[in-house]
């Protein structure tokens, strides 16, 4: 016999987020998009749409992006609709047995309306875009780098459980362990959004690995992120102002990357912003994504100039020590991750290595946003 009780809670459940639901709706700006989405679908039935390719595929990006808001939203309304046709028909029936399809429907639902929430509050300029992620071993040595190795270990799976591809373009191994400093590319929809989170300096507390006398050590890791933004940027670059070194690729790329000096270093004078690629396989690749990286993260500077963030946006973070820090995971002798900025906390650190950081960034979406 069904339990009238449970049934009772997944109805409490489901009408938990008849808000949420609502206050999605609001933000997705559902009748907006509509008509937009009517305009592009008239521009690309025009003849000579399709002249001009870089604009065309612009407007074709535009329009999957506004039709996929669309229908996520749809398909939360089908969801809430069906859950309770379930509960209904579960009641009716007194089927025990759809108890278990029931849940996993909710948890379905609830999973999938907190991350549209989330992705509403993406409301800056280059949100939508794909992000390029730094990470630097500061002060602590050998377990400094270990952790370095450890936080990209992190953004990894966290861009692993979201879909996304990630793509090293630059690393420099430890000199016993781990990382000294590496630079990645995780590609997908809302990427530099939600991986904004994550800029400032992390700092870990364990008994280290790496001490005979098995004492408790801290160690911190810079993280530094800015968008990969595609087009052409208008900021102007004077050859005075920068130095171009070339160096031979190391790490991961086979035999072909260890043969030739394809790697560049673009050092730039008045900010000290350095960036680096090593991923393309020709030299002019490289040269051409390290010029675009240096670029966006001039604009991202020109943008806050006015804001007294400039500490935030220059190339290498300097000061990766003591009292700097954003988010501190300590391991030993208690187990907590804490969001310094907007005192979001959990004591499952494992899984927070293990990629789950959507707490950490959902809070500080909400921070941003107030």
């Amino acid at each position: 016999m069904l339990d009238p009780v449970v049934l009772d809670g997944f109805k409490s459940t489901l009408g938990s987020y008849d808000s949420t639901l609502a206050e999605v709706k609001d933000s997705l700006n559902l009748d907006v998009k509509k008509k937009r989405i009517a305009e592009l679908d008239k521009m690309m039935e025009e003849p000579g749409f399709w002249d001009d390719p870089e604009k065309s595929a612009k407007y074709v990006r535009e329009n999957k992006s506004l039709k996929d808001s669309v229908d996520t939203y749809a398909k939360l309304e089908q969801q809430h609709e069906d859950i309770e046709l379930m509960i209904d028909m579960g009641a009716e029936e007194d089927d025990p047995s759809l108890l278990d399809e029931i849940s996993e429907m909710l948890d379905d639902y609830t999973s999938t309306i907190e991350s549209v929430r989330l992705s509403t509050l993406l409301t800056g300029e280059y949100d939508h875009e794909n992000a390029i992620v730094k990470l630097n071993a500061g002060a602590g040595g050998t377990e400094a780098m270990d952790w370095c190795s450890m936080l990209f270990r992190m953004y990894q799976r966290w861009a692993e459980k979201r879909g996304f591809s990630v793509d090293i373009l630059d690393s420099l191994d430890g000199d016993e362990a781990g990382l000294k400093s590496v630079t990645m590319q995780i590609n997908g929809e809302n990427a530099y959004g939600f991986m904004k989170s994550e800029k400032g300096v992390h700092r870990l507390v364990r008994i280290s690995p790496f001490n005979a006398n098995a004492k408790r050590q801290t160690s911190f890791v810079s993280c530094d992120v800015m968008p990969d933004i595609e087009e052409d940027i208008d900021i102007e670059v004077r050859p005075e102002d920068i130095r171009i070194d070339t160096y031979r690729s190391s790490g991961a790329g086979g035999q072909h990357i260890n043969k030739t000096s394809s790697a560049i270093r673009i050092t730039h004078y008045p900010t000290g912003i350095v960036v680096t690629c090593q991923n393309e396989r020709s030299q002019f690749q490289n040269k051409d994504k390290a010029m675009q990286m240096l670029k966006a993260k001039l604009l991202m500077l020109k943008q806050q100039e006015n804001e007294d963030k400039l500490s935030d946006i220059r190339g290498e973070v300097t000061d990766i020590n003591f009292g700097s820090q954003i988010r501190s995971y300590v391991m030993q002798p208690y187990q907590m991750v804490k969001d310094l900025r907007t005192n979001a906390e959990t004591g499952n650190i494992s899984a927070v290595l293990d990629g789950d950081l959507d707490l950490f960034i959902s809070e500080y979406l909400k921070w941003i946003n107030r």
